[in-house]
């Protein structure tokens, strides 16, 4: 496969959305045609040949990609939604945020016992919405095979909170 500049599409958003944050906007890479192409298939190519049953993606920016890959992958997609979103009965997890807590749901029958899921999210930071995800999933009987990002801020060392897991990133920053 040949390589794109996708770290050039990534447009830079100071002090957003707080003052000394370098918010990483990845829309103008979305709307490049070429681009899109070029990071749907990066990310199939990785996980290709490996057996996924599901891509579980959570909002909103995961669901761009994750419905795509899953659809190459030949994989089911499921989303996983802050609380009150899901309309059926639903598992849930708290975790702690650099600023506060979170609250992420899935519905309880979107994972069964031995699905083999694949994460996949835009951004990998501190690790904490996908280490989330990972818990919903395995408290469900699923077996998470890997987690994939657009971009992965290595400084922040979110990789870590996913060790056990294949880990795959397309773009990484190192400051």
């Amino acid at each position: 496969m040949p390589s794109f500049d996708l770290k050039s599409l990534v447009r830079d958003i100071p002090d957003f959305p707080k003052p000394g944050i370098v918010f990483k906007d990845i829309m103008p890479l979305l709307s490049d045609p070429a681009a899109l192409r070029y990071l749907v298939d990066a990310m199939f190519v990785h996980y290709f040949g490996t057996r996924v049953d599901l891509v579980v993606s959570a909002e909103a920016r995961g669901f761009i990609l994750g419905p795509a890959v899953a659809y190459h992958l030949g994989a089911g997609f499921v989303p996983v939604r802050k609380p009150g979103k899901l309309p059926f009965k639903t598992k849930e997890v708290s975790y702690d945020l650099e600023y506060g807590k979170d609250t992420l749901t899935i519905h309880e029958d979107a994972i069964k016992p031995g699905d083999q899921v694949l994460l996949i999210d835009d951004l990998l930071a501190t690790g904490g919405t996908m280490a989330a995800t990972a818990k919903l999933v395995e408290e469900l009987g699923g077996k998470v095979i890997g987690a994939g990002f657009i971009i992965e801020l290595t400084f922040l060392k979110g990789r870590d909170k996913l060790a056990p897991y294949n880990v795959h990133s397309l773009i990484t920053y190192d400051d």
